[in-house]
């Protein structure tokens, strides 16, 4: 199996060296190196080392061939013309750090609108390889490839179940949207991987004060809020609410330890200029009739639209709008609404989605039975973006792609559910051994 994997590894990449003869080589270069990094991080972690690193040269391979792909037949646009408004503000900010100061008034003004995160992503691969739009979609599949990692650990965590955090690895490797989102230029997939990372300090915080897991989690907070503030408020108010409750039964030792764990990543986040930049976004960003033009322009830019008549500028109307959103959010695009090209490659993977979505359910009734303590960071930051999302998405596209957000945990719930079902298949097998013995 290795021997295969590396074999199909050296075809593509010198495959795409031949077939992007401009920037092909120095892109190969490039995820050739945060190949090497993340293996070796994977190889380190000692539980489930092969199947993990198996399973992660799989996601990278189809992602690598996803994005050539869309990089040669130029499709950034088809799948997301976000990767173009990237390319160009990562490319001015890399003049302005050459010195060419025409550009940096440019960006002053942009940079409140479009947040600053992924700019600076692209401009740092556009610093070391120039400016080559197919490194920074390699650099993203690395990131979307490597997030079965931290995904993996947090389910082993929480259920102490192989199977369920080897199936919930194996649907973010290999499930079709996981996979086109962490292969454009697109903020997704560091998005997906820093919320993973700040999911798994977060557990770990909640059973040991570990100065790395502080690092870690701060670190991932900052940078969600350097790409989308309003998910940096849930992760936070999902950390605070599990440091409080815990996992483990409540003494003066551990209440006073999760207190310090929040007293310090306050302060932390406060050093850096938190609280300053958040309230911008938020004021900007953050109030309910901005809320409700952007969703009115969501609706008018594309065919897919939905709850025109909704108004979310208010309380109520924000409330009222949550079942539709969530339908839409949930289970679109639908069959009979499929209007383009784009909508109608989606559907089998919906009817995956569809089929998967019992399990889900049950994966969930079961965690918030038996593991309801050790699962509560997560189930407390799904359930807000969930309902956040089904306020201000109208729009099918939108809602589809920001699906992957919550895909990653909503998988560990349906790979419970998976596994339940599973296991009680295989006592039936037994125990209809043990009746014709």
């Amino acid at each position: 199996m290795n021997g295969l994997l590396g074999a199909l590894a050296l075809a593509l990449c010198v495959g795409i060296i031949i077939l992007v003869p401009e920037g092909g080589a120095s892109a190969v270069a490039l995820l050739a190196a945060l190949t090497a990094a993340a293996l070796l991080a994977i190889h380190h972690v000692g539980s489930d080392r092969r199947f993990l690193l198996q399973l992660f040269t799989i996601a990278l391979l189809a992602r690598v061939m996803l994005g050539t792909f869309t990089y040669a037949l130029n499709l950034q646009e088809f799948f997301g013309g976000d990767a173009l408004a990237y390319d160009q503000l990562g490319y001015a900010l890399l003049r302005v750090w050459q010195g060419e100061l025409r550009y940096d008034v440019a960006l002053r003004g942009l940079s409140a609108q479009t947040f600053y995160g992924m700019p600076y992503l692209v401009a740092s691969v556009y610093a070391l390889v120039g400016r080559n739009m197919l490194a920074v979609q390699f650099v993203n599949a690395v990131l979307g490839a490597f997030t079965i990692l931290p995904v993996y650990l947090c389910a082993q965590q929480i259920f102490e179940n192989r199977r369920v955090a080897r199936t919930t690895a194996v649907l973010i490797a290999c499930f079709p949207s996981m996979i086109l989102w962490s292969s454009q230029g697109l903020k997704d997939a560091p998005i997906i991987l820093l919320l993973a990372l700040a999911m798994l300090a977060t557990l770990r915080l909640c059973r040991k004060l570990n100065i790395g897991y502080f690092l870690l989690l701060v670190g991932s907070m900052l940078g969600l809020l350097s790409l989308r503030f309003y998910i940096f408020y849930m992760v936070g108010a999902a950390a605070a609410g599990a440091f409080l409750i815990g996992q483990r039964s409540v003494t003066i030792k551990t209440f006073v330890q999760q207190m310090i764990i929040i007293i310090c990543v306050g302060l932390a986040l406060v050093q850096f200029g938190v609280l300053r930049s958040a309230t911008i976004q938020y004021e900007t960003f953050g109030n309910l009739e901005m809320v409700q033009r952007s969703r009115l322009d969501l609706m008018r830019k594309a065919e897919s639209g939905f709850g025109e008549d909704v108004d979310v500028s208010t309380t109520s109307g924000a409330l009222s709008a949550i079942p539709l959103g969530l339908i839409y959010l949930l289970f679109a695009p639908f069959p009979w609404q499929v209007a383009n090209l784009r909508q109608m490659i989606t559907l089998p993977e919906m009817l995956v989605w569809w089929s998967l979505f019992p399990l889900l359910v049950l994966g969930l009734w079961f965690t918030l039975k038996y593991r309801l303590r050790q699962a509560l960071p997560i189930l407390l930051f799904t359930t807000m973006l969930t309902l956040a999302y089904s306020i201000f998405q109208g729009n099918v596209g939108t809602a589809y792609r920001q699906r992957a957000q919550l895909l990653i945990f909503y998988f560990m719930f349906v790979a419970v559910g998976y596994v339940l079902l599973r296991e009680r298949s295989e006592q039936r097998r037994q125990q209809q051994v043990v009746a014709r013995q």
